[in-house]
């Protein structure tokens, strides 16, 4: 890399501050997952070199993510593999599917309420309930009631199918009627969810990488590691706040909501540096079958419904 996409990756590393772990399940489930889903441990150091990830924050990093069961090892002589878990996978799906899901379509002016009541003795499963809730963008309407104006219906049927209280939980459907001021809408909306931290949050990632594509739009031959790096740290960075976003429909949202130019912008740096991105990928990694296998075409189209 030159001086200058030297002082690009450095501006985003300032800004960003990931922790090293972040940024290593960030690798492999924005990458190393898609192709053949493990990779030798030394060429994940060197993945993530540019980073500014040394050997020994990178050896430590993936122990302790062993350790919380995002990565499992296989040793194969001398060398050392790694591959997301199964539930690390499952984990990093959900995510992929909320970033790469389609825009919100027109909103029914209905709502998706989950009711728990008291049913739910306080303790672990009821903790896990809210905070996978959460996970799927619903808000704290009162005690035991949780809301969602446009949910993932799916997502929310699997997330009930796994849990051990879903006998107790009733989801059900209402309305917003003509009788209802905006005023108080509003009121309900802002007391679920934390919108002005959210929209604080789609600011800085605006300010953080529209310099980048300024800088790289324009250059005829993309350096392949620089793109790889903008790449890992620019999905670091938009799945930071998009993971907060309760993804409300645009009726609900005000015109210049920031969450949209976001989605553009990053869109539109992803395309820009994906094929150098992976060619670099293709060249560094390392995995127990071998050659790298090829991504899946749908890989290559995940940005289509942006």
């Amino acid at each position: 890399m030159t001086q200058d996409h030297d002082a690009i990756v450095a501006r985003l590393l300032d800004r960003l501050k990931p922790k090293a772990k972040s940024l290593i399940v960030t690798v492999y489930g924005d990458a190393v997952a898609h192709h053949g889903g493990n990779a030798w441990l030394g060429s994940v150091i060197e993945l993530v070199r540019p980073l500014g990830l040394n050997e020994r924050i990178v050896r430590t990093s993936v122990f302790r993510l062993s350790k919380e069961e995002w990565l499992v090892s296989q040793q194969l002589g001398r060398r050392s593999y790694y591959r997301l878990t199964e539930s690390g996978r499952r984990r990093f799906e959900a995510a992929h599917e909320r970033i790469y899901r389609p825009s919100t379509r027109p909103w029914d002016g209905k709502w998706t309420l989950v009711i728990t009541g008291t049913a739910i003795p306080a303790g672990e499963d009821r903790e896990s309930l809210r905070r996978d809730l959460g996970w799927l963008g619903f808000g704290q309407l009162a005690a035991g009631v949780k809301l969602h104006p446009d949910p993932d219906e799916t997502a929310l049927r699997l997330l009930l199918a796994d849990s051990p209280v879903a006998r107790n939980v009733v989801v059900m459907r209402a309305e917003t009627l003509p009788l209802t001021a905006a005023d108080g809408l509003g009121d309900i909306i802002r007391g679920c969810w934390d919108l002005d931290r959210l929209a604080a949050d789609y600011t800085g990632f605006l300010e953080t990488f529209r310099p980048v594509w300024q800088s790289l739009k324009d250059e005829p031959d993309l350096d392949p590691e620089l793109c790889f790096t903008v790449r890992t740290l620019l999905m670091h960075g938009y799945r930071r706040a998009l993971l907060r976003d309760p993804m409300l429909p645009d009726e609900l949202l005000g015109t210049d909501w920031p969450g949209t130019a976001a989605r553009q912008l990053c869109r539109n740096l992803y395309r820009l540096v994906q094929a150098p991105a992976e060619s670099h990928l293709m060249a560094v990694l390392e995995t127990a079958e071998g050659p790298v296998p090829e991504a899946h075409p749908s890989y290559y189209a995940r940005f289509g419904g942006l």
